[in-house]
């Protein structure tokens, strides 16, 4: 089976196993497309489209789409950046929030596949030209595994996030997004320069965004801004080694 559908929820707990016990390993936001591999209801096996990121889902949070529906919808896709909009659904009104996926042209009225929608806001939507000042949008957004958007995030949701707004596509985990950009010494660090960590068996556990003033702002607890050394992030308060530092990169 292969199925595609879309999330028209807000916000949709990707989980590691086909039970509401289990852990969070991701999140789906609004108009973020699937492929449904099982269907064990009242939960879906799923593969992310844009990251290819696999886990269980609650079927009642996705319409499936056809194939042209598909490719309609991803025609001048875009991500939000304003913190909360508000839409018409067909099952009443809903807020959605930053980083859902919505049209690159904000008319008022846009359909993914059957269900139509209406915008019941029109904030203007202004970009930083600068991926840092993108990130501390973020700060003090309480760290949660698995989480994706404003309210709860982890350390690579949170990269993988502020780099969507800039069309940058990195894969949803740590250890993958290593993988990518251009590894550069300590001293050509540049504000939006990547920073990985490992821990004591030298995998990749942790991720963080330069400033290239010496600060890295990343989610630990919470998205905080600490000290950047070559050995790593340097708590701002305690002043202890937090994380070492594995490698730097540039998307």
């Amino acid at each position: 089976m292969n199925k595609t559908a879309y999330c028209f929820v807000s916000i949709s707990p990707v989980r590691a196993e086909n039970k509401d016990q289990s852990e969070i390993v991701t999140q789906l936001l609004f108009g973020e497309l699937i492929h449904v591999l099982e269907m064990h209801e009242p939960w879906f096996k799923i593969k992310t489209y844009f990251d290819n990121y696999e886990g269980w889902i609650d079927s009642k949070h996705v319409h499936f789409l056809t194939e042209k529906e598909m490719k309609r919808w991803l025609e001048g896709l875009t991500i939000q950046y304003n913190l909360l909009e508000t839409i018409k659904t067909p099952w009443g009104n809903q807020r959605i929030v930053k980083g859902s996926y919505v049209p690159s042209f904000k008319e008022q009225n846009f359909k993914i596949g059957e269900d139509q929608f209406e915008y019941l806001t029109s904030e203007i939507e202004k970009i930083p030209t600068s991926i840092f000042q993108t990130a501390l949008e973020y700060l003090n957004t309480p760290y949660l595994w698995g989480g994706k958007s404003p309210f709860g995030i982890d350390c690579s949701g949170f990269t993988q996030q502020v780099f969507r707004f800039y069309d940058i596509n990195l894969p949803r985990d740590a250890s993958q997004q290593v993988e990518h950009g251009l590894e550069i010494e300590f001293d050509e660090i540049q504000e939006g320069d990547v920073a990985f960590f490992n821990n004591k068996s030298g995998k990749i556990t942790h991720v963080g965004i330069l400033d290239g003033q010496g600060n890295i702002i990343h989610a630990s607890g919470q998205v905080r801004i600490d000290h950047f050394t070559k050995q790593g992030i340097i708590h701002s308060e305690t002043k202890s080694l937090t994380h070492n530092l594995n490698c730097i990169k540039r998307m």
